[in-house]
């Protein structure tokens, strides 16, 4: 399977899923950190996948997303954006409507 496809999988399998340096519990970067403490405040389930631990996955996700940087967020299937966006959409109210407005069953 190749990098795109495990990504392509790890987005369909979670429903809100952050790409981060680190792990929820001991975030690598002040970035990460952020956007952890944004999704947690979220109150809903998510996952995480340290791209530290695995390097295709570190830079297959910059491909994936056409987007430079890490951490990245995915909300049922779609690129949200980065710590900076992320704290943009959660601070106008976007974020929480985002999960809101597209529950899934298996949440």
């Amino acid at each position: 399977m190749s990098v795109q496809d495990r990504i392509q999988k790890l987005v369909d399998d979670n429903r809100v899923l952050l790409f981060m340096k680190g792990t929820r519990n001991f975030p690598q970067c002040g970035f990460s950190m952020r956007a952890v403490n944004i999704v947690n405040t979220l109150g809903v389930p998510f996952e995480t996948v340290d791209v530290l631990s695995d390097m295709e996955i570190r830079q297959g996700i910059k491909e994936f997303s056409s987007w430079p940087t890490i951490p990245q967020l995915y909300i049922d299937g779609q690129f949200i954006g980065g710590s900076d966006i992320c704290w943009e959409l959660y601070q106008n109210g976007e974020l929480e409507k985002l999960v809101a407005d597209h529950p899934k069953a298996d949440a």
